[in-house]
């Protein structure tokens, strides 16, 4: 090497060396020199060459991870602890630019695909088994803009990220139950919240989105540019892209709601169940309530209904009155409370590391047949419970094709569930499972069509569920994803491509 050379690269060599690490991509991203094993989008068994896996390392802003770099358990931990597998690459994308270049090197390689931003699929859909797993979650920023009354949340956003910095400035829209959700997926599944009876679904108050689709293409859509796929996004779920930013109406809403709730007796059961059945969505639109059956530490049922109230403060307790008068109430904690410190009362109770398995569908007839039909077969067990996520209100008030999401004259989304904790044998695992599909196969004839960011389902199920709104979904989907790129979802599945 000549002297000049020599000197030029040493002292290159000196500079990067001061640099922050944050810089070093060479240092962050070290050549691999051996191939990895992976798996097909079909399920099938490919090899990636070292060479073209340094070359993706290299393209990327954010770290590229394999199986056994620092750092790789902890990126594809989801939030259901059930669920243990092992992708063969983690892009742990920084911006757009990593999602296109992360899409591209799926296609062009077959690979699996899953997509995480808050990682909150019950089933696991947003990790995969030796696929690529393209995590969104570095991509966190919100920002709000008071002239028009939107927020712009990048799609690793958590719900509880868009609901603080809405309240800054008296605003909000509709989020979800518990404030680590990521925003993207409940979004494109539909979006139920406290605040859905008052203001629609989540995708009601989406405005446009930021989209890199399977062909590697970054797209603004919005409902006068590529409105097909901005219709489709809006309850369509993850089959249509990789989502980097989403454009959400704000509404003016008072930093304080009145909320709390209300807990009775199991004598009363039938009286309060019936009364939720009957007259819950004859409610005015402020006031939210979900129900829970559930059974307390020491063994003892008790059916309990969490009330939001997003109306003028004090009107509370004229509307709770019926309410409150099916029963005694053996706890009533409805009080004037932050929204944003009552949107993070689920957190810890549904913090990462659960184990969960779930059952649930809509219930458009709340029946006396049902509310019989559940007194008699909830059995005491702390594990296990029966929760209604209301619905009504405004979520009814828009079109069944108006948006993907097309279950609009739904009473409730009716859900049963064993949750736990500690670590389990096999037997209790499956015991546990088995008990929730035996009690299932009891309630699934009350229901019609299920919500996807809850569960999914076989081609028939998902295409039944979608209604008349599924043909569309799959003109969409031959459009913007012919070959099934994006799969690990309640499956549109195309007509074109291979599927």
């Amino acid at each position: 090497m000549r002297r000049r050379e020599f000197c030029q690269t040493a002292l290159s060599t000196a500079v990067a060396a001061a640099l922050p690490g944050h810089y070093l991509l060479a240092d962050q991203n070290t050549d691999i020199a051996r191939s990895v094993p992976a798996i097909t989008a079909s399920g099938g068994e490919t090899t990636l060459e070292a060479s073209a896996v340094n070359d993706f390392r290299n393209s990327l802003r954010g770290k590229l991870l394999l199986n056994g770099d620092d750092g790789y358990d902890h990126a594809r931990a989801v939030w259901n602890a059930m669920i243990n597998k092992h992708p063969a690459l983690i892009a742990r994308c920084e911006g757009p630019a990593d999602v296109v270049n992360s899409v591209n090197f799926a296609r062009e390689n077959n690979l699996r695909v899953a997509v995480r931003g808050g990682g909150h699929s019950i089933s696991g859909k947003s990790v995969c088994q030796g696929g690529l797993m393209i995590d969104t979650s570095n991509m966190n920023s919100v920002r709000v803009n008071t002239k028009n009354s939107t927020a712009r949340a990048d799609g690793g956003c958590l719900e509880g990220h868009i609901d603080r910095e809405a309240a800054l400035f008296g605003l909000a829209t509709t989020g979800g139950i518990v404030s680590h959700t990521g925003a993207a997926g409940l979004t494109l599944g539909g979006g139920y919240g406290r605040l859905c009876r008052k203001y629609a679904m989540t995708c009601d108050n989406l405005l446009g989105a930021d989209i890199v689709t399977a062909d590697g293409t970054f797209r603004q859509v919005n409902a006068h540019n590529e409105a097909d796929l901005f219709w489709a996004l809006k309850g369509g779920g993850g089959n249509f892209g990789v989502v980097t930013a989403l454009e959400y109406q704000l509404h003016e809403q008072n930093p304080v709601v009145a909320a709390g709730d209300l807990v009775f007796g199991w004598k009363d059961a039938r009286n309060v169940l019936g009364y939720y059945a009957e007259y819950g969505n004859e409610m005015p639109d402020e006031l939210n309530m979900n129900l829970t059956l559930l059974t307390t530490p020491d063994g003892e049922r008790r059916i309990a209904i969490e009330a939001v109230w997003a109306g003028n403060p004090g009107d509370e307790d004229k509307v709770l009155a019926e309410l409150r008068g099916t029963g005694k109430t053996l706890v009533d904690t409805v009080e004037p409370v932050r929204y944003t410190h009552f949107q993070t009362r689920n957190d810890n109770s549904n913090r990462h590391g659960i184990r969960q398995y779930m059952k649930s569908s809509m219930v458009n007839d709340f029946s006396a047949d049902l509310v019989d039909q559940l007194i008699d077969m909830y059995r005491p067990n702390p594990k296990a419970n029966f929760f209604f996520m209301q619905a009504g209100g405004a979520v009814s008030r828009v079109g069944p094709t108006d948006t993907a999401y097309p279950h609009r004259s739904a009473h409730c989304n009716m859900m049963r569930w064993n949750k736990w904790f500690e670590p389990e044998t096999g037997e209790q695992r499956e015991q546990r499972i088995a008990d929730v599909k035996a009690d299932w196969a009891i309630l699934e004839p009350y229901t019609h069509g299920f919500y996807v960011n809850l569960n999914d389902d076989n081609e028939r199920k998902t295409h039944a569920n979608y209604g008349p709104n599924y043909d569309r979904l799959v003109l969409a989907k031959n459009r913007y994803d012919p070959t099934n790129l994006f799969r690990l979802n309640a499956n549109i599945k195309p007509t074109a491509g291979s599927g």
